[in-house]
C-alpha cells in the first residue's frame, strides 16, 4: 500500500526515514536528493511543479530533517543502500535521480555501482572528485570548530558560500529557511557528514561508462562546486547536456526555480515520452502505459 503525504516516516535498513511521495501511481518515479547540511524541503518548489505528471519522492538522509541518524558510521556508500532500500521498500523499481551537491555525489555514485535501477539522472551543483587533502583538512577543522563553538557559528561561517552575492538581498526567506535547516541538524550529524564526505571516493573515472540520460545544471557563481567541475563531468559523459544557470550560487534550485525546473521539465520529457495512441486501436486506452521511455 502506498502513502501520500508529507513527512512520512517507514523503516529502512536499520533507521527510520522521513520522505515525501507526491504524483500519480502509473506516472515515471523521480528522486530528489538534497545537499549538505540541507533537508528534503530544499525540494518543495520542485515538488509542487512535478508532481502533476510524476510520482515524486524527496527523502531525508540520515541525521538529516525528520530522519533517524542510526547508529552507523556515514559514508557515501551507506547512503546509497539507504536509497536502494527506502526503493525497495517504496516497491520502485527504477526512477530517475535528482541530487545536489552531497545529492549528487549519492546519485552518481548510485547510477555508477547499480545502473539497471534507473532511467536518467540530474547532477546539479556537484562534482566528482574525491575531496584534495586541503579541502579534507577543512572539513576536520570544521567538525572540531563545530564541537567548540555549536552550530550557530558554522552556520554564519558556511551559509555566504552557498548562494550567488544578490540572492542576499532578493531571497531573504529562502536564506533563512536554510540557516532553519541547518541549524535543526544535530552537530552530531554535521560532524558525521563531514567526516564521510572528507572520505568519498571519486567517481570521475566511471563517467564514460554512463548511458542513460544526464543533464548537469550548475549556478554561474557557485563557489564550491563551480560551472568547471560540471563542464569537466559533462564532457566525460557521452550525450549529457550541461546548462549553466546565471545569478545563482550553490543553491541553484532555490534561487533560481523557474529555470532551474524548466530545464527539468525539458530533460523529463526527452526521457519519458507518452505513447501515441491510435483512435483505430483495439485496445483499450486505460490499458496503455502512461508513458513510455525514450531512448536516447
Amino acid at each position: 500500500m502506498r502513502y501520500f503525504g508529507n513527512n512520512i516516516k517507514t523503516f529502512v535498513n536499520n533507521f527510520e526515514v522521513s520522505y515525501t511521495d507526491q504524483g500519480m501511481d502509473d506516472a515515471p518515479v523521480l528522486i530528489f536528493i538534497h545537499g549538505f547540511p540541507l533537508n528534503k524541503s530544499m525540494w518543495n518548489e520542485q515538488i509542487e511543479v512535478f508532481k502533476e505528471d510524476y510520482r515524486v519522492i524527496a527523502y531525508d538522509i540520515r541525521g538529516h530533517g525528520d530522519s533517524e541518524a542510526g547508529n552507523e558510521e556515514f559514508s557515501i556508500e551507506l547512503f546509497v543502500n539507504d536509497l536502494l532500500h527506502l526503493m525497495d521498500a517504496l516497491k520502485i523499481e527504477k526512477a530517475s535521480l535528482c541530487g545536489l551537491s552531497m545529492g549528487g555525489y549519492i546519485a552518481l555514485n548510485a547510477i555508477e555501482n547499480h545502473p539497471e535501477r534507473f532511467d536518467s539522472l540530474v547532477l546539479s551543483d556537484t562534482h566528482c572528485i574525491a575531496d584534495p587533502p586541503k579541502v579534507k583538512q577543512k572539513r576536520l577543522d570544521t567538525i572540531d570548530s563545530i564541537r567548540e563553538f555549536g552550530v550557530e557559528k558554522y552556520v554564519e561561517d558556511s551559509i555566504e558560500h552557498l548562494f550567488a552575492p544578490e540572492s542576499f538581498i532578493t531571497h531573504k526567506k529562502v536564506i533563512s529557511d536554510v540557516k532553519e535547516m541547518i541549524l535543526n541538524t544535530s552537530e552530531q550529524s554535521l560532524s558525521k557528514t563531514l567526516l564521510a564526505l572528507s572520505l568519498r571516493k571519486t567517481t570521475c573515472n566511471k563517467l564514460s561508462e554512463i548511458t542513460i540520460p544526464v543533464l548537469f545544471t550548475v549556478g554561474e557563481e557557485d563557489k564550491i562546486t563551480p560551472p568547471e567541475a560540471s563542464e569537466l563531468m559533462h564532457e566525460k559523459i557521452k550525450n549529457s547536456t550541461l546548462h549553466i544557470i546565471s545569478h545563482a550560487g550553490h543553491l541553484s534550485n532555490l534561487e533560481k526555480p523557474d529555470e532551474f525546473n524548466e530545464q527539468l521539465k525539458t530533460f523529463f520529457a526527452m526521457v519519458y515520452k507518452k505513447p501515441t495512441i491510435s483512435t483505430n486501436s483495439s485496445n483499450s486506452i486505460k490499458n496503455q502505459p502512461r508513458y513510455m521511455l525514450n531512448i536516447i
